[in-house]
């Protein structure tokens, strides 16, 4: 028996809707890595794009544990003298918080070029709306 091998071209893609509203930060961006992978598939393949899209919502609501609200920071740094910049959790939350969202997913998948292409199907909103309802995502019931 030979070991199966998926195709990008042959793979069923299917939408999936996450409530991030009071849900732990990492939980959320776990069950996102694993969808947009596609390690819950069975056709999964390593080096192949089998993973399916999702949409996070409620960005803004989204919880951390601890007091990582306050002391965990985001360091960012443009590359020129004094252009480090750094923010907690709680600042980012207040300027952006779609990002803590895309942060926490894009450092669970892989560093290289599938790794490119996959975060490319994250779709992250800051309410509960989304403009993806045409493509009718199904709601994802448990997060661990």
């Amino acid at each position: 028996m030979a070991t199966y091998s998926a195709k990008a071209n042959e793979v069923q893609r299917r939408w999936w809707v996450i409530d991030a509203a009071d849900q732990v930060l990492g939980r959320v961006a776990v069950k996102a890595a694993n969808l947009l992978r596609g390690k819950e598939k069975a056709i999964f393949t390593p080096h192949v794009d089998t993973g399916d899209f999702v949409v996070v919502i409620n960005a803004d609501k989204v919880r951390v544990t601890g007091k990582k609200e306050t002391a965990k920071t985001y360091m960012t740094f443009s590359g020129y003298v004094g252009g480090h910049k750094s923010e907690s959790v709680k600042q980012r939350r207040a300027r952006h918080p779609e990002l803590l969202i895309e942060n926490a997913v894009k450092g669970m998948i892989p560093h290289n070029r599938l790794g490119r292409s996959v975060i490319t199907k994250l779709k992250v909103y800051k309410g509960a709306e989304h403009p993806h309802a045409a493509q009718s995502p199904v709601p994802v019931t448990e997060i661990h």
